[in-house]
């Protein structure tokens, strides 16, 4: 399945939990899913995924506020197109998720959340979502 998402800044993190648990549920319903992982991928250099907290927005800003201290807009890059902070945060963050899901819901913390972010916005990006089926164990 193949998420869109549309990026309205230059850097951004874009709350997806929800577009990925109704990916997790339609894709699941009537195939005898109901536990698995789900993979995030986001195939792009420029933009990625994380976890982290959802419940104060403070936290996606200190998280942006950093990256753009740690990596700067201008460093002397060599990249002609310009955007090599973009692929350093990338690089940084990373392209992919695993998580779990039981009963066709993901299995995230109480204050987790699912973020595109998005490093040489705006555009429209593209998340693809695939389940791995699973088993219940407990030990």
């Amino acid at each position: 399945m193949i998420i869109t998402v549309k990026t309205g800044q230059k850097t951004e993190l874009i709350d997806i939990t929800s577009k990925i648990q109704e990916a997790v549920s339609a894709s699941c319903t009537g195939k005898g899913m109901e536990n698995g992982l789900c993979m995030i991928y986001v195939p792009h250099t420029t933009a990625g995924v994380t976890i982290n907290e959802n419940a104060d927005p403070d936290v996606k800003s200190d998280i942006l506020m950093i990256l753009n201290k740690i990596v700067p807009w201008e460093a002397g890059y060599r990249h002609m197109e310009g955007n090599s902070p973009a692929h350093v945060k990338a690089t940084l963050v990373g392209a992919s998720e695993l998580v779990a899901f039981e009963n066709k819901k993901l299995l995230l913390g109480t204050w987790q959340g699912i973020f595109f972010c998005e490093f040489d916005g705006p555009r429209t990006r593209k998340v693809h979502v695939k389940m791995m089926p699973g088993f219940r164990h407990e030990i």
